[in-house]
């Protein structure tokens, strides 16, 4: 067993024969996206898993954060061809970032970057979230995005156009073939269950402009209902991102006869799957923001999805699209998205076999996207 303070090895079975096995650290390894590029019915690249990440204290967290593969001696210490950065390089300082590179160029090691967030949705302040992707993007032996409107915005910004890849399921398919088998389609100008997730009122939530607007656009549906869903811990008042002026409006939602407030803990997946799949639709309550796996979940569980007009949402699939931004929303824009997708009844779901189709389209595509980042990294000097 690797100890949290060692750097980790490759099995180097993995990587003998005449179809060695690329060898990669990411950043994390243990997230649904990561696990959803890999192939279904082939050996696909060695991920290494997650190294245990450690406090400023040197002891263990007991997951992946903070990520030490981010960290230039621990990962020219690592038995790695290359080192995919995903999320979670918020904790690292640009000059942090900077002898990353060094280290990683110094001994020919491959660097791959997908721009899953131009901005990142835990800060308000998009600032140093900007300086980090100057470093990343232009030192990338190859990028990567999820939609051609990040591509394109990526090329306007850095001069570098990512390979686009799309966004693997999330929900795993044996769960999706469930789901959707139990779900018959709505029918146009039926009532609507409409769900609005709130988690941890991470920093792009908006839900002082979504609340509010919502509980109105709901009621003028006939029959149809509303569930406001939030993390019981962002209620308490220590918590980090605690709002009273939210809980005020919580708590006045909960009073009208359509509104159902929930709250409750972190849902393990087969309890988030069941939740997303008892609605009608859901409502993406960000002011900010690139993309969405949750958006991802919905269309695996044949969930419609009403997101604001921002971001690239409407580049990863089908969505109703209303205005909010972080000058505030157009609450008619959002009713007028919620009555679209009543009047029209639910959209066909994308079906497994399009999943499955796509996940060796993107195992194939990260295969490809590897050799030619190792192949740029051989030559640097």
């Amino acid at each position: 067993m690797t100890r949290p303070d060692e750097p980790q090895q490759a099995d180097q079975r993995g990587r003998s024969g005449d179809a060695a096995r690329v060898v990669v650290g990411s950043v994390p390894a243990d997230h649904a996206y990561v696990h959803h590029v890999a192939p279904l019915d082939r050996e696909g690249p060695l991920r290494l898993p997650d190294p245990p990440g450690l406090d400023a204290d040197g002891v263990p967290t007991g997951h992946w954060w903070p990520p030490r593969l981010l960290e230039a001696d621990f990962v020219t210490a690592t038995d790695l061809d290359l080192l995919h950065v995903h999320f979670g390089f918020e904790g690292r300082s640009p000059a942090q970032l900077q002898e990353l590179v060094a280290a990683l160029r110094a001994r020919r090691r491959a660097l791959v970057l997908t721009v899953h967030d131009l901005r990142n949705p835990h800060l308000s302040d998009a600032g140093a979230h900007e300086q980090q992707l100057d470093v990343l993007v232009p030192a990338a032996d190859t990028l990567v995005t999820l939609t051609d409107g990040a591509a394109d915005e990526v090329a306007r910004r850095w001069g570098r156009r990512p390979t686009v890849v799309p966004h693997p399921h999330v929900v795993p398919l044996d769960a999706m073939e469930r789901w959707q088998a139990r779900r018959a389609p709505r029918a146009p100008g039926a009532p609507l269950r409409v769900g609005v997730d709130l988690k941890s009122l991470r920093a792009n939530v908006a839900a002082r402009d979504v609340l509010p607007a919502l509980v109105e656009a709901v009621a003028a549906l006939p029959g149809s209902t509303l569930q406001v869903a939030v993390h019981a811990a962002a209620l308490r008042p220590d918590a980090p991102r605690h709002d009273p002026e939210v809980v005020r409006l919580l708590d006045e939602a909960g009073r009208r006869d359509h509104v159902e407030v929930l709250v409750h803990d972190y849902l393990p997946d087969d309890e988030l799957w069941a939740h997303l799949a008892a609605l009608d639709v859901s409502v993406l309550p960000y002011r900010f923001g690139t993309h969405s796996g949750w958006l991802e979940a919905c269309r695996d569980l044949g969930t419609d999805v009403v997101a604001p007009r921002g971001g690239f949402y409407r580049d990863q699939g089908p969505v109703d699209l209303f205005d909010l931004d972080d000058d505030g929303i157009d609450a008619t824009s959002l009713a007028t998205a919620l009555r679209a997708a009543h009047e029209r009844g639910s959209r066909p779901p994308v079906t497994v076999a399009e999943r499955r189709a796509q996940r060796a389209a993107v195992a194939d595509a990260h295969d490809a996207v590897y050799a030619r980042a190792l192949a740029a990294a051989a030559h640097h000097h």
